[in-house]
């Protein structure tokens, strides 16, 4: 419902019956608008479960082709149901609905197209094909503005690990602040997260924070949104970037890192290692994770000790995270510029419209 300025795009606030709602039925609100308004386009095409609704009615409403590119997979994150109760479901069945009828789908990498597959087995392979996410590279710029740094609490003189992310159980906050205490004491702690599932998992990084605080200085808590500028101006003082998600399908907020020569410490999940070359544009930490669809690691210590190790290990080699947050921004320049992934996109699109 912001305000946007860009040409030809439209927002959409939630019917003021359903402020209230359950924030399933709130999206539904949403998308039932949006189905009506489609009305001339030759393809429709919807991310995640909150505009599948629309794209799949659309579909339906207006005879055209409905294309879905698949972020995340609600099987995959049963602790959404902390956060919407019994509308889990509804998001589930939106998305199974949306993934069954598809003229195609797109998955933001290999590890994400074979998640949807094992998910959803009935679905004919051949309409799943793989477009990375990419980041806008004009945008995504090194800043460097020690004034803006020091505004935010960060001292510049320090070695930092930086984690930018929400505060829900997929970004594995928790395991974090845990490694976290194991790290040198000149190191600082960066954490730009906010906008928290629910009100039990924001009291347990709370918790958490407060219980690193009372042992060590350095750890820098910002809960507000940055600016473009400010996140930029974090990522590029960072000596690392630390992704411990547990479930992650690509992360383009790595590559955001990356883009700002920021080294990504990431854990071997998911699409992660499709980003994070391990030992050029920085490190990945093994996990082994219970087969439930939480992602849990199978030994919780054991991921929080290989993490407190791999974080130690970079930022004690200031030269080797400098050298391979170079390398990272070049492979963001190569592979995961949006040129790339608008003409793959382009191409998907031209199949299946005159």
């Amino acid at each position: 419902g912001a305000p946007r300025t860009e040409l030809d795009v439209y927002s959409y606030l939630v019917p003021a019956e359903l402020t209230a709602a359950n924030p399933s039925l709130a999206t539904l609100g949403v998308d039932l608008q949006i189905a009506q308004d489609v009305e001339g386009a030759d393809l429709v095409h919807s991310h995640t479960w909150y505009a599948n609704a629309a794209g799949h009615l659309a579909s339906l409403l207006h005879d055209i082709p409905h294309v879905v590119t698949a972020h995340s997979l609600e099987p995959l994150r049963p602790w959404k149901a902390e956060q919407l109760g019994g509308g889990y479901r509804i998001s589930s069945w939106i998305e199974s609905t949306a993934f069954s009828s598809a003229a195609a789908i797109i998955a933001v990498s290999d590890g994400m197209r074979r998640d949807i597959l094992r998910c959803y087995p009935w679905l004919d392979e051949q309409r799943v094909s793989v477009v990375h996410n990419g980041i806008d590279l004009e945008r995504w710029q090194p800043v460097q503005d020690a004034q803006l740094i020091a505004s935010l609490g960060i001292d510049a003189d320090r070695p930092s690990v930086v984690f930018v992310g929400r505060i829900t159980r997929q970004k594995g906050l928790p395991y974090l602040l845990r490694a976290a205490a194991q790290l040198p004491e000149d190191v600082q702690l960066v954490l730009c997260a906010g906008a928290p599932d629910t009100p039990e998992i924001l009291a347990e990084v709370q918790a958490g924070v407060e219980a690193l605080q009372a042992e060590r200085s350095g750890v820098v808590w910002l809960d507000r949104l940055l600016s473009q500028r400010e996140l930029s101006a974090v990522l590029t003082q960072a000596t690392t970037f630390v992704c411990p998600s547990v479930y992650e399908p690509l992360g383009i907020v790595n590559l955001e890192a990356m883009a700002c020569f920021a080294p990504v410490v990431g854990t071997a999940t998911g699409g992660i290692p499709e980003v994070v070359d391990d030992g050029v544009t920085g490190r990945l930490v093994p996990i082994e994770q219970v087969d439930d669809g939480t992602g849990t690691p199978i030994d919780p210590d054991r991921f929080v000790a290989d993490l407190a190790a791999t974080l130690i290990e970079v930022v004690s080699d200031p030269a080797a995270a400098e050298r391979m947050g170079a390398a990272g921004r070049v492979r963001v320049e190569r592979e995961f510029s949006w040129t790339s992934i608008a003409e793959r996109t382009k191409e998907i699109y031209a199949s299946l419209t005159p």
